[in-house]
């Protein structure tokens, strides 16, 4: 007997700010910035690819190879990304 399974696609969970932020949160704590590039196209996913493709400007088959993991997308792409999802960018100090 073989087993099946399905693939996990967080993007179908992703339904409130709070969702998102914790999404997020989690994907930054390792500092790896592919964990944040793969989070932001989850997200963009969950609120419509091609909803964030009109908002930013940007062709939605570049943003889906962007945000996968075999893109790489400047950080200009991370910034509209980040803006048409309703998030802020923003920079602290480290805590010593």
């Amino acid at each position: 007997m073989t087993l099946k399974t399905n693939n996990f696609d967080v993007s179908k969970y992703l339904d409130t700010p709070e969702d998102i932020r914790d999404y997020l949160a989690i994907a930054l704590e390792d500092g790896d910035e592919l964990a944040l590039q793969l989070a932001l196209g989850d997200i963009a996913r969950a609120k419509g690819m091609s909803k964030i493709a009109a908002e930013t400007g940007l062709n939605r088959e570049s943003l889906y190879k962007s945000l996968s993991a075999k893109g790489n997308p400047s950080f200009a792409t991370i910034s509209k990304v980040a803006a048409a999802l309703g998030l802020k960018l923003t920079f602290q100090p480290v805590q010593a």
